[in-house]
């Protein structure tokens, strides 16, 4: 019911300032329309109405499937958001992964290293990561691995080998995060009386963490990585326009430019409901590694 409400609500609030922000009697007629072409489409739309009925008619149109005609590419956006949902979805999936597979490593070598030379490297590392913006990082790595060395594609996303880099600019932002809660779970958890027994029948390092501590270690990863996919989804936005893939990033940023209302409120819409059913997902799985929590 939570996420219900917060969905309906943030449906609200985007409708209520797409409208306030932007005439969409503007944006249909044209940049170049005069003022009686625009009073007309503003009645023959019934955008003269007020913004609540407007709003509740677009939402059960919604709930219907119908959302509506993009005013820019002037199709429908339900077409738009399938055609640019599988390269978007690619991308997010394969950036959480660059960020398991570097994050939780560097968090374990911290851990097991605590206050020490390789845990500074680690948490240098791992900031070093967060300091750099994704533009500048996906334009140094197109210059090195697709100019300078021609391993990887420029840009597109035709083939799983186009996602490679873009993947890793848009999972390194998320390192931090996760590097850091994967550290100190681990120090948490190696101090329980569980991990001192284990200590006593012979278990150490990697076979300790990996066998012993790692499970009860990820309960805060796993919800920290369920909100960074769901920022890949809605933040996708520079890396998508870097690299040239036409995700719902992309279509986002095309759509604003465009002042294209209807495809913008639905990418709203679309972001913030798969953060929260995110969210849920990330709270089912903790109590499911948990029994606590059930």
């Amino acid at each position: 019911m939570v996420v219900i409400a917060v969905a309906l609500t943030l449906s609200f609030i985007t409708f209520f300032l797409l409208n306030v922000a932007i005439d969409p009697a503007q944006a249909v007629a044209g940049e170049e329309a005069e003022a009686l072409e625009i009073e007309q489409v503003r009645q023959q739309y019934g955008f003269d109405r007020p913004i609540l009925i407007r709003y509740f008619e677009w939402f059960k149109a919604v709930l219907t499937g119908d959302l509506g005609i993009s005013y820019y590419w002037n199709k429908p956006v339900g077409s738009l958001l399938l055609e640019r949902a599988p390269e978007t979805i690619t991308l997010a999936l394969m950036s959480v992964m660059v960020t398991i597979f570097i994050a939780i490593p560097l968090g374990i070598c911290a851990a097991i290293n605590p206050n020490s030379v390789i845990d500074r490297m680690c948490l240098g590392v791992a900031v070093s990561f967060q300091a750099i913006p994704n533009f500048w990082l996906g334009l140094v790595m197109i210059i090195i691995f697709s100019v300078t060395f021609p391993i990887f594609p420029v840009s597109g996303d035709k083939t799983y080998f186009h996602f490679i880099l873009p993947s890793i600019v848009l999972g390194a932002s998320s390192v931090p995060p996760v590097m850091r809660l994967m550290r100190t779970g681990l120090l948490d958890v190696m101090e329980a009386d569980y991990i001192r027994t284990a200590r006593s029948n012979g278990f150490f390092g990697w076979k300790l963490i990996l066998n012993h501590a790692m499970r009860n270690a990820l309960l805060p990863v796993v919800s920290v990585l369920a909100v960074q996919l769901g920022h890949k989804f809605g933040g996708s936005v520079i890396t998508e326009s870097v690299f040239s893939i036409n995700g719902l990033g992309r279509l986002a940023l095309e759509s604003i430019l465009g002042a294209d209302i209807p495809t913008v409120q639905i990418l709203v819409f679309v972001f913030a409901f798969t953060f929260l059913i995110l969210n849920l997902l990330a709270d089912i799985l903790n109590a499911y590694l948990d029994p606590r929590l059930r």
